[in-house]
């Protein structure tokens, strides 16, 4: 049966190990994170995971600061860029065979230069050497994903993560599987109202993505893989003023999202 995944520290007021317990007792079989400030934190949550039976599927790369400074002729662009290899080393340390990657930020994200493509050619070359695939994640352009993807192949080590949250409140109106199903490595499952850059990270079904058409999406690109989510229970209130997990313990949020990510699973291995 497919695998269930959602990430870790999706919500608060678990310890990690209580969390990883609970994952469990749901039926998750796979989690991501970030870059932890340390080595040997990443290192402590790989021996939990691994303890408990979870698959640590990728490692989501920094992205807030000086993402669009990749493609500018400048200080910054160099600095992340190690950061990015950063996270390709972590991802080899522990294991994880995937890092997911932004190309850009913000609306007014720069366009695709030179130096951005020396730079991002470097980075999946690092990639390919230590044995990790690199995941580009879609945002708000097109352009520069769609360089990535005519750049470099399968073979490269490079392929897709779905974000079906960011399309539905970044890029209304724009698929994305039907450009790029094909090179699909890795999911990011969330929902959220579809209110332009209100991304609310919630969980499925409590938005209005239309999660019938991300099924036929899934089986159209044939993808057996884990239906990961990346959720947040503070998200909807914190930034956006949306109560709607606020009643909720720990142990609550997390059965409702396991109850969502079992729905969908039935939807999208159910017959066409």
């Amino acid at each position: 049966m497919r695998k269930l995944g959602i990430n870790l520290g999706a919500c608060s007021g678990l310890s990690r190990e209580e969390y990883a317990e609970k994952m469990v007792e749901l039926g998750f079989g796979a989690t991501f994170t970030g870059v932890y400030e340390t080595e040997e934190e990443q290192s402590e949550v790989a021996n939990l995971l691994a303890r408990h039976g979870i698959a640590y599927e990728t490692i989501h790369a920094p992205f807030r600061k000086y993402t669009n400074h990749l493609w500018m002729d400048c200080e910054e662009g160099d600095m992340m860029l190690a950061t990015l290899k950063n996270c390709i080393d972590r991802c080899k340390l522990v294991g994880a065979p995937v890092a997911v990657v932004h190309l850009s930020s913000g609306d007014q994200a720069p366009p695709v230069t030179d130096i951005g493509r020396a730079r991002f050619t470097s980075l999946v070359e690092h990639a390919a050497k230590n044995g990790v695939t690199v995941a580009f994640e879609n945002q708000r352009k097109l352009s520069n994903i769609a360089w990535t993807f005519e750049t470099f192949s399968a073979e490269d080590s490079v392929g897709f993560c779905w974000d079906c949250g960011h399309e539905a409140c970044f890029t209304p109106g724009r698929e994305y599987m039907p450009l790029f199903g094909k090179r699909l490595v890795c999911l990011h499952i969330h929902d959220n109202l579809g209110v332009y850059n209100q991304d609310c990270h919630m969980i499925p079904f409590d938005g209005t993505f239309n999660f019938s058409r991300f099924a036929e999406h899934l089986r159209n690109a044939n993808f057996d893989g884990t239906l990961m989510m990346e959720l947040s229970a503070k998200k909807p209130m914190k930034l956006y003023g949306n109560p709607i997990y606020e009643n909720l313990t720990p142990e609550e949020y997390l059965q409702r999202a396991a109850n969502a990510v079992k729905k969908l699973r039935d939807m999208v291995d159910s017959e066409a």
